[in-house]
């Protein structure tokens, strides 16, 4: 009979190696995911976080902060100075909503809604830097979604 070797053993103890840690392997890929999205967005003068308020108004116009916020796992302290940035690139409007003041409506002005056939290119763009098939992609994805779903839970 064949010893396995130590390396090979599973452990119940984590590991407190920084290439062990799922978390960083997570962080690191969201940076380079980022990195692969700047080129793709800077023609369109938007960042990440912009990108993604975009693809939520895209959606469906007409969102209140908090309901953009729900849908990117954002605060308001988060989305406020993001969304008065695209308010001042012309993009986005932000009024108060008449029936409570405290609710902020956030709309696309025609200048955003035809920015979404400007980004049409983007996600393609993505897909060629990722390497991957269609389906390893959405396995990824699916996982992805069941890991945050599994943590929002257990926090």
């Amino acid at each position: 009979m064949t010893k396995t070797p130590a390396a090979a053993k599973p452990s119940s103890k984590p590991s407190m190696k920084l290439d062990h840690q799922l978390c960083f392997s997570l962080y690191s890929a969201g940076r380079a995911m980022s990195k692969a999205y700047r080129p793709l967005l800077e023609p369109l003068g938007l960042t990440y976080p912009q990108y993604l308020v975009m693809m939520v108004l895209w959606a469906g116009d007409g969102l209140t902060v908090s309901e953009i916020g729900e849908r990117l796992f954002l605060d308001s302290a988060t989305l406020t100075p993001l969304l008065k940035r695209l308010q001042a690139a012309g993009l986005v409007t932000r009024t108060r909503a008449s029936d409570d003041e405290r609710q902020v409506l956030i709309a696309l002005t025609a200048a955003g809604r035809a920015l979404k056939a400007k980004a049409g290119s983007v996600p393609s763009g993505i897909f060629r830097a990722s390497e991957c098939s269609a389906k390893e992609l959405a396995g990824t994805k699916t996982r992805l979604d069941a890991l945050r779903a599994n943590l929002l839970r257990n926090t």
